[in-house]
């Protein structure tokens, strides 16, 4: 156990390193991979199950603890990505495919991901964790409606269809998730550490698979998309850090509304977008995966470098005044 314990941590702290192989693995050689495609909403609700088997009592207890909070967090999540994918989209001349592809992972909840960047970059982990949770349990409900408000100019948007969808491969994994671990607790103890290791493959082979589809379209209109991905990306970290500033939040609690507005569950909108729409419309999702896999360190590093010179700099002004 102690083993498979040591290499879901190192396959949890390489994530990065294995999403960009890969999908480079995928593009390369796609006849590799175009196997898993059938397989991408099984492999998310695996995703999803292992959330909530991680899930505890206090991540919600959070939630009554500081409303606002979280609030603002979520709403941000539901509004400034979706509004951010739709002025994208609207500005710059894309196929109605992408487009849709690109509103539908602005209308996703939080990654767990955020979660992990949030705690490397010394923001409010708890506050990220609960905000994350709390948008993931809304989905059913805002993700269906953003999509169909968004993007339903580009291609037919059955918000009925998508609900259903989210249900079947996120609240009930999730659900069934906290069951079993109220059910069974040491024994889910006793296991949750390998839990990463799931979801690293899960992921990949998400990623991989809509890669190795897609390869053709992919190759002819890839750099666009990936440009569209990076900016909304990082414009999703400025409005979040912004937001935090405009309630006056704490830097902590700044830095963790940055991430989670900026990072998306993107393998949910690869398995929506393969399930619902044209096979092309899950390569923002895709290449999302990528990206903030990349864009996740960097912004954690910037954090955690600005909250050191804060520290720094308030001693330095304690010296002076003392």
């Amino acid at each position: 156990m102690k083993t498979l314990e040591k290499v879901s941590q190192f396959a949890g702290s390489t994530f990065a390193i294995w999403v960009l192989l890969f999908a480079a693995l995928s593009f390369y050689l796609p006849g590799g991979f175009t196997w898993i495609a059938p397989y991408i909403v099984p492999l998310l609700g695996m995703i999803m199950f292992g959330m909530g088997l991680t899930l505890s009592k206090q991540d919600f207890q959070e939630v009554f603890k500081r409303p606002k909070d979280v609030a603002i967090g979520v709403g941000a999540q539901f509004t400034l990505m979706p509004l951010l994918a739709f002025l994208l989209v609207t500005i710059l001349p894309v196929s109605p495919e992408v487009a849709v592809g690109v509103i539908l992972v602005g209308c996703c909840p939080g990654g767990t991901s955020s979660n992990v960047m949030t705690y490397l970059s010394k923001g409010d982990t708890a506050l990220s964790v609960s905000i994350t949770a709390v948008s993931t349990l809304l989905a059913p409900i805002f993700t269906p409606l953003l999509v169909w408000v968004f993007a339903s100019q580009w291609l037919p948007v059955s918000a009925g269809a998508l609900f259903v969808s989210i249900v079947k491969i996120v609240l009930v994994p999730i659900i069934l998730g906290l069951v079993v671990q109220a059910i069974f607790k040491k024994k889910v103890q006793a296991t949750v550490k390998a839990l990463p290791l799931i979801s690293v493959i899960s992921i990949v082979a998400i990623v991989a698979a809509v890669v190795s589809v897609n390869q053709s379209q992919i190759a002819k209109t890839g750099a666009a998309i990936f440009a569209i991905v990076v900016v909304h990306n990082i414009l999703g970290y400025l409005a979040g850090y912004g937001l935090g500033k405009l309630f006056h939040m704490e830097p902590a609690k700044q830095r963790a509304i940055s991430i989670e507005v900026g990072m998306q569950n993107s393998g949910l909108g690869a398995s929506l977008a393969a399930v619902h729409f044209n096979p092309l419309a899950a390569v923002p999702s895709a290449i999302f995966s990528v990206w903030h896999n990349i864009s996740g360190p960097i912004i954690a590093t910037i954090f955690r470098k600005q909250k050191d010179t804060d520290i720094k700099d308030t001693k330095q002004n304690h010296i002076k005044s003392a």
